[in-house]
């Protein structure tokens, strides 16, 4: 009797809901496989980069890529999901599974996005968990010689005495070229016009010809033309002098005390994911970075290399949302 009872019992509790074992099977098999302490990574990582193939993230996430694969034993795959200003890469990281295998690259510009665009399909400060910095990129304030400038208090002064006339160029509106003049502007209390451009090389060519009289610059695009003495460095924008053009003060010593801009990266992965795996990717791309191919690779595109935790970064990233929702929202710049 007691044997037919408890074949009876398991045909209770297994016939009548045999339907969902091909559903319940999958789950139950992960959660053993994260009780018995499944090693991460176990697959190929999704590194997504919310930009076309070529520009300079893209450059910084391919370098990277194979360093932290070989460290990790697992291939970090780079998906270029470019498109409406970074929100469409941005957004399939939000939404993706908080278990280390989808990662974004970021940079400096994505932090004033959410300033930009008030209705964003995530949450910048919420939705995304720090990871690592990547690099710490400086911009150069440069002028052509024809607007009679050769310092940053002489650029000041030009702007006072002829408000509204001096031109200067970006990259696009909204760009950290055209955000780092409206910085520029807010805190110098001037006003210059604004020509925006689609992307830097056409910009640097109308200020090479004279067509504009400065543009905040990458050091990459800018360096060979002022060692040449074709255009004017009045500054780097970083709040110490960059390895990769040592003789440009900063602007802040300059003449703008306080002024700060930096074109940094960085990784971040969707919020609550594992403080365990964020240590881990921390750790070996810190490693990476330390590597002097490493640094030299990076220096060569005008980024330095940095070597920081995890929460300093997101104390970065914090202060950097901050920084340009204060400049931004006043001035309604209304994005391409």
């Amino acid at each position: 009797m007691h044997s037919k009872r408890s074949l009876h019992t398991v045909r209770f509790r297994c016939g009548p809901f045999s339907f969902l074992l091909p559903f319940l099977l999958p789950l139950l098999l992960a959660d053993a496989g994260i009780a018995f302490g499944q090693p991460y990574p176990n697959r190929p990582i999704r590194l997504v980069v919310p930009y076309p193939p070529g520009g300079a993230n893209d450059t910084v996430a391919r370098l990277l890529a194979p360093k932290v694969s070989e460290q990790l034993g697992q291939q970090l795959v780079v998906d270029n999901r470019g498109g409406g200003n970074t929100i469409i890469g941005t957004d399939l990281v939000a939404k993706a599974a908080p278990d280390g295998y989808t990662l974004l690259i970021v940079a400096a510009g994505q932090a004033a996005i959410p300033a930009l665009y008030p209705k964003l399909p995530y949450d910048t400060a919420r939705d995304f968990a720090s990871v690592v910095q990547l690099g710490d990129g400086a911009y150069v304030l440069v002028a052509h010689p024809s607007a009679g400038v050769s310092t940053v208090p002489e650029l000041i002064a030009a702007a006072k005495a002829k408000p509204g006339q001096l031109v200067y160029a970006s990259s696009s509106i909204g760009n950290l070229t055209h955000l780092s003049a409206e910085l520029f502007c807010a805190m110098a209390g001037v006003k210059m016009v604004h020509v925006p451009y689609k992307g830097g090389g056409p910009a640097m060519l109308d200020l090479l010809g004279g067509r504009v009289a400065m543009f905040f610059s990458t050091i990459a695009v800018a360096r060979p033309h002022i060692q040449s003495g074709r255009i004017k460095g009045l500054g780097v924008t970083t709040a110490r002098r960059s390895v990769a053009l040592p003789n440009q003060p900063t602007i802040a010593e300059a003449g703008l005390p306080g002024f700060e801009v930096s074109g940094w990266y960085g990784l971040v992965a969707p919020a609550k994911t594992p403080p365990a795996v964020i240590e881990r990717i921390n750790t070996v791309a810190r490693v990476a970075l330390r590597q002097a191919d490493t640094k030299d690779k990076l220096l060569a595109s005008g980024v330095e290399a940095v070597d920081v935790s995890a929460d300093h970064f997101a104390r970065h990233l914090r202060a950097e949302l901050a920084k340009w929702d204060k400049l931004l929202k006043p001035l309604r710049i209304t994005p391409e």
